[in-house]
């Protein structure tokens, strides 16, 4: 239940919510997500109810925080029946160590951001600690990329045998038909969700401060994260965009048409345990500007034109090469669409599948 109190959109919902959707079509396969409470909202989709041991309520909203006791409690029932192989908890809260038996579990780690930015968090934030601990007690780990591996060897020091990469899919698709009440520009960049910390929005924002005053039809968007907080809304002030950076929410079918009509989408961040975005842009034929660091180069490969996220001069240069050179975006385009067929929601459950048999054995 854990992820799905937390999370009313996000990355690791989803990935558990294609992981169980997936899993439906194989064989010799079956999931249980005890849950009582929920405003999550890919679970709130029908299709997701079959997997559920109790029915979400669909107008349950703004408490979950009161109820997640109640949905411990449905957790801690069912693993006490040990009627199951294997247990994956989808977060890192350690609750279900003391019921779970001689059972198995697989722990999936979606980054390292903890660790490395641990200036971000509160001092008393225990995620850390509790990941350690889950890592050193699970009969196998997941790390979604490659460089999400190497991070949790350096340090966790974990033995390299225990974890398997298993790599995310794709949601994103582009529908004809939809029809947007927003008044889009001609030209714009595509920022898209959260712009704190590790995320290097004001790093980005400035570095094409001076690109979008001289191109007076340019623009950026930014989707998700909120709207601008009081020192967004002064930065922009201060170096003269503040009528040129628009922010919207939207749902997938409406983000999907953002992509594509965007020039570009930028992602500068420092840090990244996968970065389904990439993947999006490609489902979208949109053209990838990306940070060259942790494993934004091994899901991109050839399909983004890469900067340096801590030099302003190294991400306004690569805008700025992209935007001007129409052939280069149609490469990266191209490029793009052909990394996408690498990764699919149900390659990740095949995988995710052979490691739960892996400890079955």
């Amino acid at each position: 239940y854990q992820i799905f109190m937390t999370q009313k959109y996000g990355g690791i919902s989803r990935y558990f919510y294609e992981l169980t959707e997936e899993f439906d079509y194989m064989e010799d396969i079956k999931t249980v997500t005890p849950i009582l409470f929920s405003n999550n909202h890919y679970i709130s989709d029908k299709r997701l109810i079959k997997h559920l041991k109790f029915f979400p309520n669909k107008e349950f909203r703004g408490k979950q925080r009161l109820m997640s006791p109640f949905n411990m409690l449905a957790s801690v029932s069912y693993l006490k029946k040990q009627n199951f192989d294997i247990f994956h908890p989808t977060y890192y809260d350690p609750y279900f160590l003391k019921y779970i038996g001689s059972k198995p579990f697989v722990l999936t780690v979606y980054d390292m951001i903890h660790e490395k930015f641990s200036e971000l968090f509160p001092e008393h934030d225990v995620t850390t600690q509790n990941k350690k601990l889950l890592v050193k007690k699970a009969s196998k780990v997941i790390a979604i990329s490659q460089s999400t591996k190497n991070d949790l060897i350096e340090l966790f020091d974990i033995e390299p045998s225990k974890v398997e990469v298993v790599y995310l899919g794709n949601s994103m698709h582009l529908e004809n038909d939809v029809k947007l009440s927003i008044d889009i520009p001609k030209k714009y960049i595509l920022f898209v969700g959260s712009r704190s910390g590790y995320k290097n929005f004001n790093r980005f924002i400035k570095s094409i401060a001076q690109l979008l005053n001289t191109n007076i039809d340019l623009y950026v968007i930014c989707v998700g994260g909120g709207c601008f907080n009081e020192d967004e809304i002064t930065l922009f002030d201060n170096i003269n965009i503040k009528d040129k950076v628009f922010q919207y929410d939207l749902d997938d079918k409406s983000l999907a048409q953002f992509y594509k009509k965007a020039l570009m989408f930028v992602f500068p961040s420092l840090y990244e345990g996968f970065g389904i975005p990439i993947l999006e842009a490609f489902a979208c034929a949109c053209p990838l500007v990306c940070s060259e660091t942790s494993s934004l180069p091994e899901i991109a490969g050839n399909g983004a034109y890469y900067f340096d996220p801590y030099k302003e001069e190294s991400i306004s240069n690569a805008i700025q090469k992209v935007l001007e050179d129409g052939d280069l975006r149609r490469e990266l385009v191209k490029n793009g669409n052909k990394r996408l067929k690498l990764f699919s929601w149900q390659q990740t459950a095949i995988d995710t599948k052979k490691v739960y048999e892996s400890i079955m054995k």
